[in-house]
């Protein structure tokens, strides 16, 4: 199959606004979960889910938290603007960049744009008691987003601190709704901890504690890695082709202890969600170019769009895996620090992931591409019977379990 020159809309299926949960169930764990196994399909409850996976298999969670990346402010001329956060730019670790104080800078989307030229944007509020000035100016443009800067008055507070206190948690547009106080606790997953995402891993939302030990007392083993959600995961493939669509670049942080433990389990693991998957699958690609050249450095691992199209496969990923183990050994590191922009589409090879946990995506996404890819085609199957079995779509919709 030639990849770059799928046409997007054999990837198109009706979605009433009806079927789009604009808000969760009162429950997590309640929500219906389909069940797609080797073809067969059928439905249960999400907190049976445990009883669905293999004893002694490994599970693999994106620990990223949603941050509230959305900060208003008003001209003299009584115009909103919007600043929506997408990725630090200095200092442009997220760690470091949350306990900034006094200044930083952003990548970010401006809402309202042309009715701000130049010039500073302030407003004042109160953070543990300390009166904060807060300011913006306008950076230079960088592709669709602009570079902001921030600046404040209070050196007791950092810029964690600023986003608690004036930042709005940005829900999907396509609920259509703006978001309420309880969103601040459904759309963070019970395991978030890592603050850096602007969208949620939304297969994570079913999970509960119960939910959790139940996989615990099943023999199965538990890992986190991280990949920051960005914007992007909502762009609409406008292109033909997907050969005309530029997917957007994530950062990943993956634990040693996690690159131990997938080698223990033959390199074979359960994602939970589309964004563990980009993840794990992407870990492949860079202990080949680790393979190829073991001098690289953290930012040369990056995994281009089309790269698994491109490249050679040409180790088990069991020996890819160890490339970036012998990698994080020679500098000292326990950590990998790298970024993905890979698109998973049909004529795409999995290599780690066997098993996912996912949600229902919409039309036309790449998402949805990434579904396919993993069911060998079989994509429609499964939605025509989420759609006519009643299944809540999008992200605080109802949850799958695909076995291909």
């Amino acid at each position: 199959m030639d990849t770059k020159h799928i046409r997007i809309s054999d990837y198109d299926y009706p979605l009433p606004d009806g079927r789009i949960a604009k808000f969760p169930l009162a429950e997590r764990d309640h929500s219906k979960l389909l069940v797609y196994d080797h073809g067969s399909i059928g439905d249960d409850i999400f907190c049976n889910l445990p009883s669905h996976l293999p004893a002694g298999a490994l599970m693999v969670f994106n620990n990223t938290k949603v941050i509230q990346a959305r900060i208003h402010f008003r001209k003299d001329t009584g115009a909103l603007i919007e600043v929506f956060l997408l990725e630090p730019a200095a200092p442009a670790d997220y760690e470091q960049m949350f306990q900034a104080t006094g200044c930083c800078s952003w990548l970010c989307l401006v809402g309202n744009l042309k009715k701000w030229k130049e010039g500073r944007l302030s407003r004042s509020f109160t953070v543990r008691g300390h009166n904060v000035t807060l300011s913006v100016e306008r950076g230079p443009e960088h592709h669709t987003s602009h570079r902001i800067d921030f600046s404040w008055d209070c050196p007791e507070v950092t810029f964690a601190d600023i986003l608690d206190a004036v930042g709005e948690l940005p829900i999907p547009p396509y609920l259509n709704r703006k978001t309420e106080e309880s969103d601040k606790t459904t759309y963070q997953t019970v395991y978030s901890k890592i603050k850096g995402s602007v969208a949620a891993p939304t297969a994570g939302l079913h999970f509960t504690d119960r939910v959790l030990k139940a996989i615990d007392e099943r023999g199965i083993e538990r890992e986190e890695l991280t990949l920051h959600v960005g914007a992007g995961t909502f762009k609409p493939v406008k292109s033909a082709e997907i050969e005309g669509h530029e997917m957007h670049t994530e950062y990943i942080c993956v634990h040693r202890h996690t690159i131990e433990r997938l080698i223990a389990h033959g390199a074979q693991a359960i994602a939970v969600g589309t964004t563990s998957v980009r993840t794990l699958e992407s870990l492949y690609y860079m202990g080949l170019k680790l393979a190829a050249n073991p001098d690289l450095g953290e930012e040369q691992l990056h995994v281009g769009q089309w790269e698994p199209y491109e490249t050679d496969a040409a180790l088990t990923p069991v020996e890819a895996l160890g490339h970036i183990l012998r990698f994080l050994d020679r500098h000292g590191l326990g950590s990998l620090h790298s970024s993905t922009q890979i698109i998973i589409a049909p004529g795409y090879k999995y290599k780690i992931v066997k098993m996912l946990v996912t949600n229902f995506h919409q039309p036309q996404s790449t998402l949805l591409l990434l579904v396919s890819a993993f069911v060998n085609g079989d994509w429609r199957r499964i939605y025509d019977y989420a759609l006519a079995h009643d299944f809540r779509f999008l992200s605080y919709g109802d949850s799958s379990l695909l076995i291909p």
